[in-house]
């Protein structure tokens, strides 16, 4: 039992962060949109725990000098906005490029100039963070590796981001939130082919590893993508949301080197919010939920891939949407159903008795903080229930009532004086050992 247990620490490693764990991460609109109308900021639905204002962009004619303009408001009534939502507890971040505006820093005088630009942007408006969504040709690869990129615009972007965070941190006292969202071709699609756009984000990845909060791979304007299984699997189902996400904690062979996997507490799902909000990828909810409670251990396969990692991946940080405006509209269905849907995989707090299985424990809330609540159901006596940490060591053993057979029994356990971290749940003479997330009270 021990051994067993000491070994899952191998799959599961816990981070603190600037940001909420578990997170809903939106995307917010700074242009007017018929299909997704303007938001303004103090409007966002309270569910979003991260708010990513889209974009700050090159100024034209150059592709390296960044502006950010409020399309709606002045910017001291911006700024206004975001302190109000700050004051909330929320975070709020600037993303940099889109899908329409390379960026390309081609020698040090062009890096030196988009340091200060986004300097300023952070400064003017109080952004706590910056997104790095490079698409086009903005990374491009020629030559070189993971571990050692060659290719000059490559090299001053991590430098640049480098700098900038040092930067914030001198100015702020505290670290730049940092996140990234490529498009699959930039990550996975390195096990293919690692030159020109494909892989093209890895050696960022793998240089900021440690500064990173969490990515956000765009699962969506894919097409069909391998996972590391070797089978081949099509954007908007259950089996390529699991694939591609199991892909990038794993880690991969590519022609450029092996690309070392991410903690699953820096991972979050990015999806479409809604059909008309991307060009090919929308899940729809109960596909969404399917294949997130099985990637985090909590429920059966769904559909063909199997999981490398049996028990699953129950840290997964939360999800991201493009977009909050195209949430908002129930032209697609109704109003705030990701935020819904959301709520519903990472924020249960009950669960139905038909729901459990003979030999499953249900465990609610996950993470917990100051209490966790078991369900189970009767097997004709007094059940033990032990919570060990991560060295097979038992620091809280639970006796229920007795279990009449066929029934389900009930209770809640505090757990205030529990530390924060990784721990497993075992009922005596039962099968299966459930993963639990403690943070901070």
């Amino acid at each position: 039992m021990r051994k067993n247990i000491v070994l899952f620490i191998l799959f599961y490693t816990i981070t603190s962060g600037q940001i909420p764990n578990p997170c809903l991460i939106g995307y917010w609109h700074n242009w007017e949109d018929f299909n997704a109308p303007y938001i303004p900021l103090p409007l966002v639905d309270n569910r979003y725990d991260v708010i990513i204002a889209a974009f700050a962009v090159p100024k034209p004619p150059e592709d390296y000098d960044m502006e950010f303009k409020p399309v709606k408001y002045d910017s001291s009534t911006f700024v206004n906005q975001i302190n109000f939502l700050k004051n909330q507890g929320k975070k709020i971040i600037i993303s940099i490029g889109g899908g329409n505006s390379p960026i390309i820093l081609n020698n040090e005088n062009e890096m030196n100039t988009f340091i200060s630009s986004i300097n300023n942007i952070i400064n003017i408006y109080g952004f706590e963070g910056i997104d790095i969504d490079l698409e086009g040709n903005s990374l491009y690869i020629n030559g070189g590796t993971i571990s050692n990129p060659t290719d000059k615009p490559i090299q001053y972007m991590i430098e640049a981001i480098k700098k900038i965070m040092e930067n914030y941190y001198s100015a702020n006292g505290k670290r730049l939130i940092l996140t990234i969202a490529p498009q699959t071709a930039n990550v996975q699609g390195g096990m293919e082919s690692f030159a020109e756009v494909w892989g093209a984000y890895l050696p960022l990845i793998d240089a900021l590893r440690d500064s990173l909060e969490v990515i956000h791979i765009q699962l969506y304007n894919s097409g069909s993508m391998r996972g590391i299984d070797g089978n081949i699997y099509n954007q908007g189902t259950e089996d390529f949301i699991e694939a591609m996400t199991e892909e990038v904690i794993v880690g991969f062979d590519t022609p450029g080197g092996f690309f070392r996997g991410l903690p699953e507490s820096k991972i979050v799902i990015g999806l479409p919010a809604c059909g008309s909000s991307a060009g090919g990828g929308y899940a729809d909810t109960a596909t969404v939920k399917r294949a997130l409670d099985y990637l985090m251990g909590r429920g059966p396969k769904p559909g063909f891939y199997t999981l490398a990692n049996k028990p699953g991946y129950p840290g997964i940080r939360g999800m991201m949407t493009w977009s909050i405006n195209w949430d908002a509209v129930n032209t697609c269905h109704n109003s705030f159903e990701y935020a819904e849907n959301y709520e519903r995989i990472f924020k249960t707090t009950d669960v139905k008795d038909e729901d459990i299985s003979e030999d499953e424990i249900a465990i609610f809330p996950n993470p917990f903080s100051d209490y966790i609540s078991f369900q189970l159901q009767g097997c004709g006596k007094v059940e033990t229930i032990n919570l060990y940490d991560i060295f097979g060591r038992i620091i809280q053993t639970i006796q229920t009532d007795y279990l009449e057979d066929g029934g389900y029994y009930k209770f809640k356990v505090t757990a205030k004086e529990i530390l924060q971290g990784i721990y497993f749940v075992k009922v005596e003479g039962r099968d299966g050992i459930k993963a639990v997330i403690k943070i901070n009270n």
